[in-house]
């Protein structure tokens, strides 16, 4: 708690957990009559920083892809036709692992900035550790290799996480003498002791060379060296059978032992002591091996190369045991190669929760080793199995990223029994800082049909844009949420918008609301109010005067957009031709006498005239214009009838 400014002494602290971190605030209270002056503080503490360092964002990006295409595989297929694809998998997230791994050593390597460059150097151990284990689980759960190709997947799991012993060849044969250099003989006893005894053998040679005399010695350990037999699954060549040679070869090398026929040569000695599987010199080499798990893979080789997945727990622990000081702890890691050991796979997904800093790592092998049916026994106490449970801790962290969100939705898509609820407290959160980033979020929610989220994230964008006053927009968003309220008002804004000014804004989208224009009687009306306006611009007279008619009939129109209606009309009254008939005339006259009886009856209600001057002289221009079309018309429908 040091690390938090608020937790000096005296203070009492509250704590509000999150997926991604965690909330620390100072609490007040009153104590021995003190009252506590000042404001308490809060503080963020990030739980999971790796979400937001650039490279680890490549790990959750590559491995997301892999998760999909992990659920597509088919559930009809049987488990034996399916283990091939399961190990690519779990090679492929190994692969990403590694990649990552070597770029942040990089970058640790090449940062100047001694902070940083210890922050990506953490970040490397910590994913080393990860690989190690997901690499052993590989080999023991998803692979489930037998006896006899156990020890040579253990064999590659151990060289491939010790390369050190590469780096110092490298450097060995690159020198003047190479069998005269410091570290020669710690490279030959270090490729032995990874059952790498061609490289062994070639080293050899080099020191032979050298030594004219002792050449029928170096000649015997090369016989020895190439004669040990190594199991081939691939083979005709039965377990057993491989067990009988091994043996005699093992017998072999006991007896040259024992003849003293390396004594004069201790380096030769120690290979041959090594070869028999000599405990003590196999422990006098700690720092060659430098782990527990690589000497218990090397006494394995030299000593139990038949060994029984069964039987790795037995090893396992006495490795430990010998190769630790005996006041030596255990460091979490060990516990968990150790669980791994022992087959106690939900051990070594809790120890794994808590020693590493994120959800990644278990959430991803968990549902690995799920799909290979290795955990349906395991399910938790409040309804969610331990797949599930995982996947929706990584996803709730994913989450609180500014672009990692998007990935968490698949991992939520595939959560059966939680996954719908969380994501849909989760999407409620996304900032929607952009019009792009809504519209994302949009999608996702439509195609899930979480029609809540749609209309609340509608509404907000629709808000948004009102107060921006962009009416196109709002009227969109509006429209989308299938918001009659909200539309209305959007409508009305339009409309005074045009009395203002005269002409429409967004015209684009008011041409194309099509059957939207349904939502609300205001919206319709601005549809078919522009619909009457293309209608006269295009010189189709008599159907814009059909329409016009038809939104003050209709009661469509708003009561204070009739004066604005019956001087649109005025144009077509003046034409030459005559557009209203008769009885057209009479409904335009009775909707003009019943707006002038409401205005002088009820100042001030259901928009009021507030020019008085003007709104008579637009009454009297009216009153005229429908009497001369009205007495045209009489005169023309009269001719037509006689």
């Amino acid at each position: 708690m040091q690390n938090i400014p608020a937790a000096s002494a005296g203070t009492h602290l509250g704590f509000a957990w999150g997926p991604g971190d965690i909330l620390v605030y100072e609490t007040l209270y009153k104590a021995s009559g003190a009252i506590g002056s000042g404001c308490p503080c809060i503080h963020e503490v990030r739980k999971d920083e790796d979400i937001y360092s650039p490279i680890l964002r490549k790990l959750f990006n590559e491995s997301h892809h892999i998760f999909v295409g992990l659920q597509t595989i088919g559930e009809d297929l049987p488990s034996k036709n399916k283990k091939p694809q399961f190990v690519s998998i779990s090679k492929n997230y190994r692969s990403v692992i590694r990649a990552c791994m070597e770029e942040l050593q990089q970058v640790a390597v090449s940062s100047k900035v001694a902070d940083v460059a210890t922050q990506y150097g953490n970040q490397v151990s910590i994913l080393l550790a990860i690989e190690l284990i997901w690499n052993l689980c590989e080999v023991l759960f998803i692979d489930a290799a037998p006896a006899g190709s156990l020890l040579l997947h253990l064999l590659d799991w151990v060289r491939l996480h010790k390369a050190d012993v590469d780096e110092k060849a490298r450097e060995v044969l690159q020198s003047e003498s190479p069998a005269e250099h410091h570290d020669y003989w710690n490279v030959v006893v270090s490729y032995v002791l990874q059952g790498r005894l061609e490289e062994a053998r070639q080293m050899l040679v080099k020191q032979a060379t050298l030594q004219p005399a002792a050449r029928s010695m170096y000649k015997l350990m090369d016989t020895l060296l190439s004669k040990m037999p190594f199991y081939n699954p691939g083979g005709t060549q039965t377990l057993t059978e491989f067990d009988v040679k091994w043996r005699h070869w093992h017998e072999e090398v006991d007896r040259c032992l024992q003849d003293n026929s390396f004594a004069s040569n201790k380096h030769l000695e120690v290979i041959c002591k090594i070869l028999v599987g000599d405990e003590d010199t196999l422990l006098e080499h700690k720092d060659l091996l430098s782990t527990w798990y690589h000497f218990l893979v090397t006494r394995l080789l030299f000593c139990h190369p038949t060994v029984k997945p069964t039987e790795l727990h037995y090893y396992a622990q006495s490795c430990l045991t010998m190769f630790l000081d005996s006041r030596s702890v255990p460091e979490p890691l060990d516990s968990i190669l150790l669980a791994a050991f022992e087959f106690d796979i939900h051990q070594v997904i809790k120890d794994c929760s808590i020693a590493l800093n994120n959800w990644w790592f278990v959430a991803h092998l968990t549902d690995l080793l799920d799909h290979c049916k290795l955990l349906q026994s395991h399910n938790l106490h409040f309804g969610s199995n331990l797949r599930e449970f995982l996947l929706l801790e990584y996803a709730s962290g994913l989450f609180t990223h500014h672009s990692l969100w998007q990935l968490a939705v698949d991992y939520f898509d595939h959560c059966p029994e939680f996954g719908r609820v969380y994501l849909e407290l989760q999407i409620e959160r996304v900032p929607l800082d952009t019009e792009r980033k809504a519209l994302k979020v949009l999608r996702i929610c439509e195609q899930r049909q979480m029609s809540e989220q749609v209309r609340s994230i509608c509404k907000i964008m629709a808000m948004r844009a009102l107060r921006n006053n962009r009416l196109g927009s709002a009227l969109s968003w509006s429209i989308r949420a299938k918001d009659a309220a909200f539309a209305t008002l959007i409508s009305e804004k339009f409309l005074q918008d045009y009395c203002a000014r005269g002409t429409f804004s967004d015209l684009d989208l008011i041409d194309n609301l099509g059957p939207a224009m349904l939502l609300s009687d205001r919206l319709t009306f601005l549809g078919k109010y522009r619909e009457f306006h293309k209608l006269y611009g295009e010189k189709r007279s008599g159907e814009a005067a059909k329409l016009l008619l038809s939104l003050m009939t209709a009661k469509i129109a708003p009561r204070s957009f009739w004066m604005t209606l019956l001087t649109d009309a005025l144009p077509l009254l003046e034409q030459k031709e005559v557009i209203f008939s008769a009885d057209q005339t009479h409904e335009l006259m009775f909707c003009l006498e019943e707006l002038t009886s409401l205005n002088t009856t009820a100042p001030g209600a259901d928009g009021p005239m507030q020019d008085e001057d003007t709104e008579l002289t637009k009454v009297e221009l009216l009153r005229l214009a429908l009497a001369r079309n009205l007495a045209r018309a009489i005169v023309k429908e009269g001719t037509v009838e006689a």
